[in-house]
């Protein structure tokens, strides 16, 4: 049979590997693709280049698009790049999809959608911060 489920809250922090950095993660099974806020984000062929916010490190990373997901909302439409990250969510380390977008008018750096969540985690509304990371082989900072 599959694994145990994991209980999380509405916000968790995560850890993004292979950069180490920890940042907290608004948990939304509204989301179907999980989104990662970034600044300066450029495409050059298939390779997204970008920062991460100034507060969570911000040195450039590159990493290959492996797709784009259009998102309409009630302001506008547009298509953001989809790329492939590791990340430790409670004990988990993922391999995830996440769309790039620059999150900096919202709360959380971090939408973890259903695509992380159908898996691997129950989502306890009630809790906030319940699962810390604790992949094994975490990067010491």
């Amino acid at each position: 049979m599959g694994q145990e489920k994991i209980t999380i809250g509405l916000v968790e922090e995560i850890i993004l590997l292979p950069w180490g950095a920890k940042i907290p993660a608004r948990i939304d099974t509204g989301a179907a693709v999980s989104s990662l806020d970034v600044r300066e984000l450029t495409v050059k062929g298939k390779i997204a280049e970008f920062k991460l916010p100034p507060k969570y490190g911000s040195s450039l990373i590159s990493v290959p698009i492996v797709g784009w997901q259009k998102i309409r909302s009630a302001e506008s439409r547009e298509r953001r790049p989809i790329v492939e990250i590791d990340l430790c969510v409670g004990p988990k380390k993922l391999r995830a999809r996440v769309n790039l977008n620059d999150r900096s008018q919202v709360q959380y750096p971090f939408l973890l959608g259903r695509n992380i969540l159908k898996e691997n985690f129950v989502v306890d509304c009630m809790k906030e911060y319940c699962s810390p990371p604790s992949c094994p082989d975490l990067p010491q900072k």
